[in-house]
């Protein structure tokens, strides 16, 4: 039973009591002064009607005084629940945010100063944009009001800005607050910094997708960069290749010096190998002492080989832990996408084979997953090695072949071309050790010796007596790209003394259309210098006729793929014909390469070629061995 209950009990029982008083009271009065039962019945029903007004008044003066009793209690309560709502409101740990109807702040809590760093008079009067991070786009806050008119509410996560600039995530509950009319009168939003939650997250997913020894990604994390670099190779027509690397011997150095030792190893083994590798290649340990490497953009099996070189080259300088000079090596399975495999799965697979065969094969090496390439890749990589050496030991040659005035057939200058005498091999082809120059990028260095040597050539052939007008160095795309061609060039004729006007400086059309505007900018500045320049294997490059009017070139020369149809071919003689008119109408010399025939010298005369190498003429030859007087008559 209740209170309400128990009073409305009592209450009831007193009226009856009081009611049983009165009624034998004034029927004993009543006995004792009338004796006539007419007076006694009228003043009885006196009496009731007296008792009706008094116990009116009484329940009257009752419900009155329990009215006032309820009018201050309800006040009392009402402040009480306002007084526990301030402390809740303003104690909590989460942020709130009051604004009235037009969305202008009203009221803030503590922990929405704490979390913002706002004080509330900065606040107060102004609209929740100012937090805003700029991370969300005009639709987000679309959908944010829909639901707030729809639903009343809106809870989701929300990037916002404190007062120091830093931006922040939170989880934020925005609900509207009705009047008695049904209209908004207000708007609260309640809300949390989740920055904790957040880092959390990233570290429980850094653990989760990379190694804790090294730091590198794991087989998981590789797995899915590897699906993701297969499937944008595939759409751009690239390929990759997978080197599994696996150290050899590690065990012996667990079982010798202690897993902790071996533990540090691996952490220097992964930091050497960060070192090696540019964007663009993933480096993960999968386990143990097997490490791989994605490379995108890596179509070739000497540039997979390469990388497997330069590989097995950083770990031959020994790793120094706690007093110990470790060497490690390691076996290497090469897998290409998509020769080899079409998915991520199988080429790791085709490496783990690959990687078995060189470890057969006597470890500290590497293999390919297909014999044939392998085999191919391991001599390039020998011939680059070899080249290195060459450059070294001086075992590089600079042969001179003739260029001719076919109108005259005289004489009047040279191509220096670079030529590779191998101790043991003889005379090494050109075609086999530039494309694996250009590759490694000792082109740029050999251009560079081969400009050297011909100008002091020159030099000598001038003291000697010997009238030539120029001598032609091939400057590669590698050495034309970089910026201190022109300072490497200004050095050689100033150690020389050679005449600038006497050395011809032949860029590809290729090479020039890479990046017009650097090509522009150098030959600008070389020309400067007072060298010649001219447009080697023109024809072949798609140029733009708009870009090579620009360029201050003083020779066209036409690619030997033309001038081998000459004069039989209809269409090589026509493509020949607009060549040499395009250069005469823009005041350029024209030359020929690749003349072996009298017809197709002939030919070239006729046209007004004014220029011709090739066969014909000579041979690329050493510089004693260049025949000064005797030439071919071209008519």
């Amino acid at each position: 039973m209740t209170a309400h209950q128990r009073s409305a009990l009592s209450a009831t029982l007193l009226y009856l009591v009081l009611s049983v008083i009165w009624l034998q009271l004034a029927g004993y009065l009543l006995s004792s002064f009338f004796d006539q039962s007419a007076d006694r019945l009228r003043w009885q029903l006196i009496n009731g009607y007296a008792w009706v007004l008094v116990s009116a008044g009484l329940i009257f003066l009752a419900w009155m005084r329990r009215a006032r009793s309820s009018g201050n209690e309800a006040p009392n309560a009402d402040r009480e629940r306002l007084r526990q709502a301030a402390a809740v409101f303003d104690c909590t740990r989460e942020g709130v945010l009051v604004t009235d109807c037009n969305g202008l702040i009203v009221h803030v809590n503590r922990a929405f100063m704490t979390i913002t760093g706002y004080v509330r008079d900065e606040v107060l009067g102004q609209r929740p944009s100012l937090f805003k991070s700029g991370r969300h786009g005009p639709d987000f806050y679309r959908a944010m009001f829909a639901s707030l008119g729809s639903a009343g509410q809106w809870s989701g996560e929300i990037w916002n800005r404190r007062k120091s600039g830093e931006i922040y995530p939170q989880w934020q509950t925005i609900r509207a607050i009705h009047d008695d009319g049904g209209q908004v009168s207000h708007y609260v939003a309640v809300f949390s910094d989740i920055s904790a939650i957040k880092h959390s997250e990233h570290e429980l997913a850094h653990l989760a997708h990379h190694d804790p020894l090294t730091g590198l990604p794991n087989r998981l994390l590789f797995s899915d960069r590897a699906e993701q670099a297969l499937a944008s190779a595939q759409s751009h027509k690239r390929g990759c290749a997978l080197l599994l690397v696996d150290l050899d011997h590690f065990k012996n150095i667990n079982d010798s010096l202690g897993h902790t030792v071996g533990d540090e190893l691996l952490k220097s083994v992964a930091e050497r190998f960060r070192e090696l590798f540019a964007p663009g290649v993933t480096l993960a340990r999968l386990g143990g002492d097997e490490f791989a490497v994605l490379v995108e953009n890596c179509s070739q099996p000497g540039q997979a080989a390469v990388l497997a070189q330069r590989i097995l080259d950083a770990l031959k300088a020994p790793l120094r832990l706690d007093g110990h000079a470790l060497f490690i090596n390691a076996s290497i399975g090469i897998s290409l996408f998509p020769g080899d495999a079409r998915s991520a799965g199988q080429l790791l697979r085709n490496a783990d084979s690959a990687l078995f065969k060189a470890k057969s094969a006597g470890r500290d090496g590497y293999a390919l997953y297909t014999e044939e390439l392998t085999a191919h890749a391991q001599q390039r990589v020998e011939i680059a090695f070899e080249l290195r050496q060459a450059l070294q030991q001086q075992e590089l040659r600079v042969h001179y072949q003739p260029v001719h005035d076919l109108a005259t057939s005289r004489l009047i200058g040279v191509e220096a071309l670079v030529r590779w005498e191998h101790p043991t091999r003889g005379l090494v082809s050109p075609a086999e050790f530039i494309p694996i120059a250009e590759r490694t990028g000792l082109i740029a260095q050999i251009d560079a010796w081969v400009m050297d040597q011909a100008c002091r050539q020159m030099c000598q052939w001038q003291e000697a007596g010997v009238a030539l007008s120029f001598v032609a160095v091939n400057v590669s795309s590698r050495l034309f790209a970089h910026r201190e061609l022109y300072d490497q060039v200004a050095r050689v004729l100033h150690d020389t003394g050679l005449d600038p006007a006497c050395l011809e400086l032949e860029v590809t059309e290729s090479a020039v259309m890479e990046d017009p505007e650097v090509a522009l900018e150098q030959m600008h500045r070389l020309r400067e210098l007072g060298v010649r320049l001219a447009i080697d294997d023109f024809g072949t490059g798609y140029s733009s006729l708009l870009r090579l009017k620009r360029l201050p070139v003083q020779k066209l020369k036409i690619d030997q793929g033309f001038v081998a149809g000459l004069p039989w071919d209809e269409d090589d003689a026509a493509i020949v014909r607009v060549i040499i008119a395009l250069a005469r109408s823009m005041g350029m010399q024209v030359h020929a390469e690749g003349i072996e025939q009298r017809e197709q010298a002939a030919f070239l005369l006729e046209q007004a070629c004014e220029l011709g190498q090739g066969y014909w003429f000579g041979r690329p030859v050493p510089a004693q061995q260049l025949d000064w007087e005797h030439a071919p008559a071209v008519i």
